[in-house]
């Protein structure tokens, strides 16, 4: 059968029938389109293209389904039925209320009107928790993490013990440094990276994780080049990069050298195993490990699609993402798609 005569045969069918063909045989079809499962089939190898063949040829033979009679007698057509049943539940169950609008969506976005602020129990724990434990904060990006890191900074240098905090890229870690300057005061911050080092003897140093473990090499060695006897707190963001294959075992030996005395605060969004970690480091250092742990976002997700003809639409049917829960594509998002595979994929598909 020619590319052509098959591709013809392949657009009568409904979509139904063309998730029959592509399974076993397309990675991840059930997110396509019509045009692009098309243009996917048509691009299998010989030897598939040939089973397609032989399955289309059965497909065509087939007689066409009794019609069911409606309420008012009058016969209609039966849809293609799947060769196996649909099951009688779903992992995550489709939202029953209406799609929500672009208006929705974008509601309630801007600066909030100002508060009092009032410290999550989370946090107040955590930084109790350090007095004399080591803590790992493993919570959503904009609970407040950043709250508890300067908290515990301040309760440091109260007690005359020097802080420093750790971040995995040197852009960041400028950032910090422009951020804890105004809050604390420029005499009282200083930066280690590998092309800047400014005000060293500062009781508040910012640094990248890898300086900090050459930091502890060099005290472990006898050349002491930071003030290691009264270090107090350190603070590891981004701790996730712990699983990182290449630079992992540089937060590794950062927590396995870090003297004793010292509090370590690792602060993360995205670590997949805290437990894990928190057993480890309670295992390694002379003081436990705890644990604060929760997916409650402060700040919801929202997703939003907006398609090269500058149109914007919700891209799930429910405005706020929620963790664990089941999703849908928005009515409009699954239009411009089809659009946009109408227009990208359709000359392709028609040569």
């Amino acid at each position: 059968m020619t590319n052509d005569a098959l591709a013809q045969h392949l657009s009568g069918l409904s979509v139904r029938l063309l998730h029959r063909l592509a399974k076993n045989r397309l990675v991840r079809h059930f997110r396509m389109g019509k045009t692009r499962l098309i243009q996917s089939l048509l691009n299998l190898p010989p030897e598939q293209r040939a089973e397609i063949e032989t399955t289309l040829t059965s497909l065509l033979s087939e007689p066409p389904r009794p019609s069911k009679p409606d309420k008012q007698g009058k016969s209609k057509p039966q849809p293609d039925a799947p060769r196996h049943p649909a099951p009688t539940s779903r992992q995550h169950q489709v939202p029953t209320e209406p799609a929500i609008n672009t208006q929705a969506l974008l509601e309630g976005i801007g600066v909030p009107q100002p508060q009092p602020f009032k410290p999550d129990d989370w946090q107040q724990d955590a930084i109790d928790r350090l007095a004399t434990n080591d803590v790992i904060l493993s919570v959503p990006t904009g609970s407040g993490k950043t709250y508890v890191a300067i908290e515990a900074m301040r309760r440091a240098i109260e007690a005359e013990r020097t802080v420093i905090y750790t971040s995995p890229l040197k852009a960041l870690s400028n950032t910090k440094l422009t951020e804890f300057s105004q809050l604390f005061g420029a005499d009282q911050v200083g930066i280690l990276t590998g092309d800047r080092r400014d005000n060293p003897q500062a009781p508040i140093l910012i640094m990248t994780t890898e300086i900090l473990r050459n930091l502890l090499y060099d005290a472990a060695s006898g050349e002491i080049d930071v003030r290691m006897d009264t270090l107090g707190l350190i603070i590891l963001d981004e701790s996730q990069f712990l699983a990182d294959a290449e630079r992992g075992v540089v937060w590794e030996e950062t927590i396995i050298f870090a003297p004793a005395q010292s509090r370590l605060l690792l602060l993360s969004a995205s670590i997949g195993n805290p437990e894990e970690v928190a057993a480890w480091i309670s295992s390694i250092r002379s003081t436990s490990c705890h644990l604060i742990h929760h997916r409650n976002r402060s700040v919801p997700l929202r997703a939003a699609y907006l398609d090269p003809s500058g149109k914007l639409a919700p891209f799930f049917r429910t405005r706020d993402i929620a963790h664990g829960k089941g999703f849908v594509l928005h009515p409009e998002t699954k239009r411009l798609f089809a659009n946009y595979e109408d227009r990208t994929l359709g000359p392709r598909y028609k040569r």
